[in-house]
């Protein structure tokens, strides 16, 4: 019993346990725990600042995809499916076709916005003498709605930030651009009150929210390319045009983009869920 007890006392007192350094053979820099030992048991000499070596970074941030963007929620967009966005744009050719002499000047797609604020998702096509609005079904791959609308009838291009009434209780943030080709004056009210008119005489529009997923959506979904190609195809057009329903000429304006809706509960509802896109919505069953 008296050698186990000293036993225990040996072990309890760490007896017999000695430091060891990991040095390597050949290796003649201190550690650093004995540089650190050293430097205490030297109080006389002034202590030097410590140097810490650090390797350089070779992190390496890319603007495709963007860092900030979550891949899971792009890939609920039916539009960057693989094929779906060229499948559009050659069904769109051959509507074209049907209208020879036409010239196609580029695709876009971007978000239109409108007269009750609520979002869907378009792809427009600019010819030397058309605008082509294109209402497309990117799960079944098919268009949907094609709306015409001759270049020589734009008068007006407004640039600017989205404001609301003051009472409004839907608004929304960010800029956009807004189309006229007819008159407001001769806007009847039931269609500026009817959420699903078509006779509204302006198209307002913005950027599309997976402009970020790829160079090549970076390209067609922002407003700072699509804009120059379309006043310049409007300008054209002008020149050219000879009909009755030729304009003076076109306005480019930088103001604020008025989107008169005060109750706003339809947009909220279809803006927040994001009704007006070709989304996957997960499985319903039971």
């Amino acid at each position: 019993m008296a050698c186990e007890a000293e036993k225990m006392s040996k072990i309890g007192s760490f007896e017999g346990f000695q430091p060891v350094s990991l040095k390597q053979e050949g290796d003649d820099q201190p550690s650093e725990t004995d540089q650190l030992s050293t430097e205490e048991g030297d109080p006389g000499k002034d202590p030097e600042p410590s140097r810490i070596s650090r390797q350089p970074s070779v992190t390496e941030s890319t603007l495709y995809p963007n860092p900030y963007h979550q891949p899971y929620v792009s890939r609920k967009y039916f539009v960057t499916r693989p094929g779906a966005i060229e499948t559009a744009m050659e069904d769109l050719k051959g509507h074209m076709a049907k209208t020879p002499g036409e010239t196609i000047q580029g695709f876009w797609l971007l978000t239109e916005i409108d007269h009750w604020n609520n979002e869907k998702e378009r792809i427009l096509l600019v010819t030397d003498k058309t605008l082509l609005i294109c209402k497309y079904d990117f799960i079944m791959l098919s268009c949907v709605q094609l709306q015409r609308i001759p270049l020589s009838a734009v008068y007006r291009i407004c640039l600017g930030k989205f404001v609301f009434p003051g009472m409004s209780l839907d608004k929304r943030q960010g800029e956009g651009l807004r189309i006229y080709w007819g008159s407001l004056e001769q806007q009847s009210l039931l269609s500026r009150w009817n959420p699903w008119s078509t006779e509204v005489p302006y198209a307002t529009f913005t950027e599309h929210p997976m402009k970020y997923t790829s160079e090549k959506f970076l390209e067609i979904c922002k407003l700072s390319g699509f804009t120059p190609k379309l006043v310049a195809a409007i300008q054209n057009a002008h020149k050219n045009s000879t009909g009755s329903g030729r304009r003076k000429g076109l306005m480019v304006l930088t103001e604020p983009i008025l989107i008169e809706t005060y109750m706003g509960l339809m947009s909220f509802i279809g803006n927040r869920n994001k009704l007006g896109y070709s989304l996957a919505r997960g499985s319903i069953g039971f």
